[in-house]
């Protein structure tokens, strides 16, 4: 099944759980111009939208510069220009068209990333890119790796180039991996098997990596008001049947991977970080599963 169609299903589904009370809106705050990240580089794959250009922003904000990847040339260029925009910062934003599924390139991908980033070490990886659906009712063999291949082979062969990059240039840096609330709940498609999968990997990591002195971690958001999950566009009603009754903004992931990644969160090691409004937590009702 084309991942359009899941998606498109998959909002059905969510939306016949609503039960309408009254308009939902989002009162959050944004964390202010600060030097939580000043001289530091951050890689951020699938950075052209959602929660990856959030966290791109949120990170040159805080002092960084950032190179944002994309599989399309026109979307990161674009993603960069409103980059630039929005904070009103030159010569901190970098793009690159960058197919993390094929591992091969890598090498030859990164040394392009580094030669953007300049004389910036980049000390920061945030595996963002992702694809969801695979349901296991409808799944074909051809979703199924697209799926697997940008969730999970992506995420750990970076993770290993980025690593020993580090560890070759003694570089104590920060690794940070995107889960989802779905790593908490029962796997019946590819994209939960993969975050499960990317939960023990971020673990994993943390465990080998912490005596160089580099930090891994995850964050998990729930049901997120992107293009992901709202092809056409946020809406200004954004009630959603979790217990936080809406979905999450991706400022608010954007604020938590800011202090993950900083040095106020050195002391926090191998774990995922879950902002899932209850989803998964506290409650498995606001999805439908059925086969």
């Amino acid at each position: 099944m084309a991942v359009r169609d899941y998606l498109k299903r998959s909002i059905l589904r969510v939306a016949a759980l609503l039960v309408p009370k009254e308009k939902v809106v989002a009162d959050v705050s944004e964390l202010s111009a600060s030097d939580m990240l000043r001289g530091r580089c951050a890689l951020i794959t699938g950075g052209t939208s959602g929660i990856g250009y959030e966290m791109a922003k949120a990170f040159v904000k805080a002092g960084a510069t950032v190179v944002v990847t994309g599989r399309n040339r026109e979307r990161v260029n674009e993603a960069c220009r409103k980059l630039e925009s929005e904070v009103g910062t030159e010569g901190a934003v970098y793009g690159m068209a960058w197919d993390n599924t094929k591992v091969k390139e890598m090498p030859d991908r990164f040394r392009e990333a580094l030669a953007l980033a300049g004389d910036r070490k980049i000390d920061i990886l945030v595996n963002n890119a992702g694809l969801v659906g695979g349901e296991i009712s409808d799944c074909t063999e051809e979703d199924f790796d697209a799926i697997v291949d940008t969730n999970l082979k992506g995420t750990f062969f970076l993770s290993q180039l980025v690593a020993r990059y580090f560890i070759n240039n003694k570089i104590k840096g920060n690794i940070l991996n995107i889960g989802s609330s779905s790593s908490l709940r029962p796997a019946t498609s590819a994209y939960t098997m993969t975050k499960w999968a990317v939960y023990g990997l971020t673990r994993g990591l943390a465990k080998i990596l912490a005596p160089h002195g580099i930090t891994v971690n995850g964050l998990a958001p729930g049901p997120t008001a992107t293009p992901m999950l709202m092809p056409g566009g946020i809406k200004d009603d954004i009630a959603f049947g979790n217990s936080l009754g809406r979905y999450e903004l991706p400022c608010e992931i954007a604020n938590m991977a800011v202090f993950l990644v900083s040095g106020m969160g050195r002391a926090v090691i191998g774990d995922m970080v879950f902002m899932t409004g209850g989803s998964g937590v506290v409650t498995y009702d606001d999805v439908h599963y059925s086969f």
